[in-house]
């Protein structure tokens, strides 16, 4: 059973990603109780104050929905709730600004759609704006704009090996387009995507997820040069270990986010417990279920 954990980098992710985290101070954000975890964090700053927005699991019911924290300047917590509940499962909650709106692209894939959300109130009500029309069904969508165009990369939810593709499109909004040479990369160093993307002069730097050791093992920054719809050159890919206070969450480490001079990341632990048997149980049952007596939205 995999439990996760948020923490909250004083460092910005340029600094992190150029030299690592090094003796950077971090707060660590768990769940409010057992067999529950929180994960996947993205972030907004609005007024002085930090809207961290992440996935909250409960074994108990095998369910994931989005949830809000928010804090001070000084990264005290002043709140958490709920934020964007669905009838499936919810997580890697991208959070973005763009068209002088803040937009929401979560991972849903067991929804069997893509879904961009717009909030129309600030920071806790979400519409769905539209459904991302791609040919395949996209896991962990992370959006990027560069150089006047919208591009996505995902790893798509139906192929056999671990893949990393891209798309691009003129608006959010608007007709998406595969790009013709995917995938980008294939294997499982570096196949799905694992935070939000930045430009370093001219090089692109896309965090992804290190499965080869298991799912959520690591963290590494894959670089992408010369993002065209006729070209897309793939450099190196960087191991990024975490912060070196993790223990006992030493077990994985799968979300690197930007926000403002704040690195957001997730860092996980395996309960072995026998205590974890009847929650195991519980949940299988929440999980058969909903297969069988799905809800409505």
């Amino acid at each position: 059973m995999d439990i996760w954990r948020v923490g909250l980098v004083e460092k910005s992710f340029r600094d992190v990603a150029a030299s690592g985290f090094g003796d950077a101070p971090v707060r660590w954000i768990e769940a409010d109780r057992p067999f529950s975890f929180l994960a996947d964090p993205f972030g907004l700053w609005r007024d002085e104050h930090l809207f961290l927005f992440v996935e909250a699991y409960d074994y108990r019911t095998r369910l994931g929905h989005i949830e809000l924290l928010q804090f001070d300047r000084g990264l005290n917590l002043l709140g958490r709730r709920p934020c964007l509940k669905e009838a499936w499962h919810l997580s890697y909650p991208y959070v973005f600004e763009a068209e002088n709106e803040i937009w929401m692209l979560p991972e849903a894939h067991r929804s069997g759609k893509l879904t961009l959300y717009r909030c129309s109130e600030f920071p806790d009500v979400w519409q769905a704006e539209c459904v991302v029309d791609l040919p395949e069904l996209a896991v962990d969508a992370t959006p990027l704009f560069h150089q006047g165009l919208w591009w996505l990369f995902y790893s798509p939810a139906a192929r056999s090996g671990p893949l990393l593709h891209a798309a691009y499109a003129k608006s959010l909004t608007g007709r998406w387009s595969l790009y013709p040479m995917n995938p980008l990369v294939e294997g499982s160093i570096a196949s799905r995507p694992g935070g939000t993307p930045i430009v370093d002069n001219d090089r692109i730097l896309v965090p992804v997820q290190e499965c080869a050791n298991g799912y959520g093992s690591g963290i590494s920054l894959l670089e992408v040069n010369d993002l065209t719809t006729g070209s897309i050159k793939i450099g190196p890919v960087r191991a990024l270990p975490p912060p070196t206070s993790t223990e006992p969450f030493n077990n994985g480490f799968h979300t690197l986010s930007a926000a403002g001079e704040v690195t957001l990341i997730d860092v996980k632990r395996i309960e072995g417990s026998l205590r974890r048997l009847p929650i195991d149980a519980l949940g299988r049952a929440h999980r058969s279920a909903r297969r069988w007596f799905p809800r409505s939205r």
